[in-house]
């Protein structure tokens, strides 16, 4: 009896560390039905939060999208915070799985890769989006997330997640805060690290997006990463969009947007219409009229065209030497 418990022991050992091992590289949580759901339908869709609460509505319309499914939670921080919010608040849901990432090697992971590609619904949350750059960038998370958006199935993402959902994004990868001052000032600050394609989604080509947009005054700081962006001839597409807090831009399969907001929020479409005067490093930015319209609830935006109707504010500003003007 001995030699087999022996064995069992090393057994019981090797399965731990694998466990640890395993643990060490992400975290999984589940609320609701293990089970694969297969509901009859889904609808494509990406919604865009920007972070600072959560907008009920926006979510019931993302668990819609869905179809009720499987709705799978991608992070780099925090907890399970969204598996009873969107189970037991929202409801609708077979199920919400949360994995937690500590390292870029879960994105090569197996038992990841199956919760993703087996989800109706994705949603990434906040945080730091440098990690996000850091763990799926170029990876098969990344490949996944493109072939969900391309399967018909909705994504979205709250602030760290919002910032990384464009064809450009500010990715964070140098410590410290990048205030509208700091990169009006000198947009080629260190701190001012763009990234291209972290995701392909062909609804957001040529959109660069960035959360907490109001309450953080980063009006100034989106016109920094427009004035970067800017080709050397007229681009077919540049765009910034910022999100206020506890407000989201629902996109339709169809390139339909409107606004939902359980605040006074709203979403900030930046239209550059000329590429900058004074553009270089050490030196104060120069750029001028760049019309910048701003949605509430009964503003619909046709991505196709980027095209407001019904704006809540429309306006057109400059920044001269390093300092922003306005007019109605």
């Amino acid at each position: 009896m001995a030699i087999p418990r022996l064995l069992l022991l090393r057994l019981a050992l090797l399965t731990a560390f694998a466990a640890s091992a395993r643990g060490a590289d992400y975290e999984y949580f589940l609320t609701g039905s293990a089970a694969d759901a297969k509901p009859a339908q889904t609808g494509a869709g990406l919604l865009l939060m920007g972070g600072g609460g959560d907008v009920d509505a926006a979510f019931r319309w993302f668990v819609r999208q869905a179809g009720g499914g499987d709705i799978v939670v991608l992070r780099a921080s925090g907890g399970d915070g969204y598996n009873d919010y969107l189970f037991s608040r929202i409801g609708g849901v077979d199920s919400v799985e949360t994995l937690l990432f500590h390292q870029r090697a879960a994105a090569d992971d197996p038992r990841v890769l199956a919760i993703i590609r087996q989800a109706e619904g994705i949603w990434l949350a906040g945080g730091d989006q440098s990690r996000y750059v850091k763990y799926w960038k170029d990876t098969p998370v990344g490949a996944a997330l493109d072939a969900h958006v391309r399967a018909g199935k909705p994504l979205g993402g709250t602030s760290a997640g919002l910032a990384v959902l464009g064809e450009f994004s500010y990715s964070a990868l140098e410590p410290g805060t990048l205030t509208s001052p700091i990169a009006l000032q000198d947009p080629y600050d260190r701190r001012i690290t763009l990234e291209r394609d972290f995701l392909h989604l062909a609804r957001l080509r040529g959109i660069i997006t960035d959360s907490h947009f109001s309450q953080r005054s980063r009006l100034g700081r989106s016109l920094a990463f427009l004035a970067r962006l800017y080709p050397a001839g007229r681009p077919d597409r540049l765009a910034g969009i910022g999100v206020d807090e506890k407000t989201a831009l629902a996109i339709e399969a169809d390139g339909s947007a409107r606004v939902f907001t359980s605040g006074n929020g709203r979403v900030w479409l930046m239209l550059p219409s000329q590429p900058p005067e004074t553009l270089s490093a050490g030196r104060r930015l120069t750029l001028r009229d760049v019309r910048v319209i701003g949605l509430g609830p009964d503003s619909r935006l046709d991505f196709n065209q980027l095209e407001v109707k019904n704006p809540a504010v429309v306006s057109t500003v400059s920044v001269v030497d390093g300092q922003l003007l306005e007019r109605q």
